[in-house]
């Protein structure tokens, strides 16, 4: 497929810790899309965003984080693609996304997102979005099948980078992803611990902080650690 021949084209001689971002704007040119990210246990409390191409993409993942619903989070549960054409005047299956794109993301019209197999086990996924509900046609809907594969490729090849880093998480390739993902696994520590609760418990309560009084999870976790979204 030509879009998954430019992605791995794209790669050539990328180092390690550049794969994600390169990864996503590659995958943007490929397929013709707006946006894109990649993120590993996509479905699970210990998701991990990779990277994002900007900052539209990165909001996207934060919504779909927060709310713990999204089209995103159901193809890498349920290990097909997920296409949505018009969040601006048709319903979703997730309410609560649905709501937060169309106050958060209101120039946002489509968002297709694929699942990224290892073998037969779905690791994470990946999102592309649009400004424009046909900005992915049914052929490149196909080809962004074979584009994530190309991508599960890629990631196997530094899956040790990926899953033994000193730091939690253990890829950070931007300050970005680093300011909105492990600051947010820090602060759930910290809530653990003032609540007396698990984990899980703790991410759940910041999760309706942030929906609740219609902030960023990132806002939130910097309530929690007492400093500036990103800071040292």
């Amino acid at each position: 497929m030509r879009a998954a021949r430019q992605v791995r084209d794209a790669l050539t001689g990328v180092a390690p810790q550049d794969l994600p971002r390169r990864l996503c704007t590659a995958v943007c040119r490929a397929l013709g899309a707006d946006g894109a990210t990649l993120s590993l246990l996509t479905d699970t409390p210990a998701r991990q965003l990779l990277g994002a191409s900007d900052s539209t993409a990165l909001l996207l993942e934060e919504i779909q984080f927060t709310v713990l619903e999204g089209p995103c989070i159901t193809a890498a549960a349920d290990g097909e693609p997920v296409t949505v054409q018009d969040l601006r005047h048709e319903p979703t299956p997730w309410p609560l996304f649905g709501a937060s794109m169309r106050e958060q993301l209101p120039e946002v019209e489509a968002v297709y997102a694929f699942p990224v197999y290892f073998g037969d086990y779905v690791l994470g996924s990946m999102d592309v979005l649009g400004l424009s509900g046909d900005t992915l046609n049914e052929d490149t809907l196909a080809q962004g099948t074979h584009v994530a594969e190309v991508v599960a490729t890629a990631l196997m090849k530094v899956r040790a980078l990926l899953l033994t880093g000193g730091e939690n998480p253990a890829w950070e390739p931007t300050d970005m992803v680093r300011a909105h993902w492990s600051d947010t696994r820090r602060a759930i520590g910290v809530e653990a611990s003032r609540q007396e609760v698990s984990r899980e418990d703790a991410l759940a309560l910041l999760r309706a902080r942030a929906f609740l009084t219609g902030r960023t999870l990132a806002d939130v976790t910097a309530d929690v650690l007492g400093r500036p979204p990103g800071a040292k």
